[in-house]
């Protein structure tokens, strides 16, 4: 029986479409994400002293958090900002079936 425990969202924003494809597709094919999906999002917040308005795109990034070390790597290799949002968060309960999927998605 899978645990929940050990499976995660992670959560990263990047500035257009074609990178958050790029990044989505290599983690995919790498087997460090069972699955990405991409939103369109408004984001507000201060860089730098100045307060920013942009148009980005989320990437919600199912995967066993076990791999996030690796994962977090790629992402950084591939990422265009300075300081990227790489936020990792727990699935605390989920479908049994869904969970097994993601487990024999990402290589363990």
């Amino acid at each position: 029986m899978e645990t929940p425990a050990s499976y995660g969202v992670v959560l990263v924003t990047v500035g257009n479409l074609q990178e958050a494809e790029a990044i989505a597709n290599a983690l995919v094919k790498a087997k460090l994400a069972a699955c990405v999906s991409l939103l369109p999002i408004h984001s507000i917040y201060t860089w730098q002293g100045q307060l920013n308005k942009e148009q980005e795109w989320q990437l919600l990034i199912k995967t066993d958090l076990a791999q996030f070390p690796v994962l977090e790597a790629k992402i950084r290799e591939m990422h265009s900002y300075e300081v990227s949002e790489i936020i990792a968060l727990p699935i605390v309960a989920g479908s049994q079936a869904y969970l097994q999927w993601i487990s024999q998605q990402v290589k363990s």
